[in-house]
């Protein structure tokens, strides 16, 4: 072969790797997103952030139309919504889909589980968590992408909640699922009604207290105006919301697109966990000032409750996905010394 020919073949070459390096870096990634937060909220600019971060580190090749307050369809119908095209990807959380498949609530609240949002998301990537709960978003046509964990949920009440034996015959606001099994067990009295409704039943004496939310977004409910007395750090609930997308959409995504979402997920993760644990201390700092008495319970009192909240997971464990995710969570869980052998 001639040097001309040589150089011809090395130049067409070069054209075409470099024709194919453009069309890669043109490949873009179209994203409708939705999620039950709105805007103003932490959560909901904690969302926004992790949209400009995709749309930063892909060099804006991942373009996200983000709907807040559940403006497309509601919170509990966005999972379907996202499975059948109308989205492409569910910014909610897994205990919305309870009713579709038990299975959910150990991805949606464990309840009675880890301590920190930390040992919950060390269980997702590194104790099994993600091979365990895949086969369940994927039976639905969905693929999870990670997790955000705000972190424990606190009471509020109109007397001291300070032990298990101070749930005796408390009239308490509870969401539906397996959180009334286990506080009637503990001799609470769980009153199921809408997360809007709590304020006005706990002013009329409705209800003695109320499972709402983490410290923090109670106090934004002002429901430490009408009583005073709560627990924190809490340890019954602590939430995971998600994001999930249609399986196909993201197959069809380039690898490294997939990539920029999944590790910006664990940078939202890691950045709630911190945000909350900031803003709940301010909030505690805050109600002790203002006459509110918090409790710390006990770690003997903890377990009470965490052996009460297990000894009800194999009552929901009643499909194959959901037993498959209780048993991871047990695996780890003995691993922390969180459950007794």
């Amino acid at each position: 072969m001639t040097f001309m020919k040589k150089a011809a073949t090395v130049a067409v070459a070069a054209t075409l790797a470099a024709t194919t390096a453009m069309t890669a870096s043109a490949q873009e990634t179209k994203l409708r997103i939705q999620t039950h937060y709105a805007p103003e909220t932490v959560s909901g600019k904690l969302a926004a952030q992790y949209v400009e971060d995709i749309q930063t580190m892909s060099g804006g090749g991942i373009q996200v139309e983000m709907f807040y307050s559940s403006s497309v369809v509601k919170s509990v119908e966005t999972f379907d919504a996202a499975a059948t095209g109308i989205l492409d990807c569910d910014m909610t959380g897994g205990g919305y889909q309870t009713g579709k498949n038990s299975a959910f609530q150990f991805v949606g609240d464990i309840m009675g589980g880890y301590e920190t949002p930390y040992q919950q998301l060390s269980w997702l990537y590194f104790g099994g968590g993600r091979e365990a709960a895949a086969p369940l978003y994927n039976k639905y046509g969905m693929e999870l992408i990670g997790w955000w964990v705000y972190g424990q949920e606190s009471f509020a009440s109109s007397k001291p909640i300070e032990k298990v034996a101070d749930f005796k015959d408390w009239k308490f606001r509870s969401p539906p699922g397996m959180e009334t099994k286990i506080f009637e067990k503990l001799g609470a009295s769980p009153i199921v009604m809408d997360f809007t409704e709590i304020f006005t039943a706990l002013e009329t004496g409705i209800i003695d207290g109320a499972d709402a939310s983490g410290l923090a977004n109670n106090v934004g409910l002002g429901l430490y105006d009408i009583v005073k007395y709560a627990n924190f750090p809490g340890f019954h609930s602590m939430p995971s919301d998600h994001l999930a997308c249609n399986k196909a959409v993201f197959d069809a995504m380039p690898e490294a697109h997939q990539t920029i979402m999944k590790v910006a997920m664990e940078a939202l993760a890691l950045r709630t966990a911190l945000t909350f644990e900031k803003k709940n201390a301010e909030a505690a700092a805050q109600l002790r000032a203002d006459g509110v008495t918090l409790s710390q319970w006990a770690p003997e009192e903890l377990q009470k409750f965490r052996d009460a909240a297990q000894a009800t997971w194999p009552e929901f464990a009643d499909t194959p996905e959901a037993k498959a995710l209780v048993d991871a969570h047990l695996s780890y869980l003995k691993q922390l010394g969180l459950v007794s052998e």
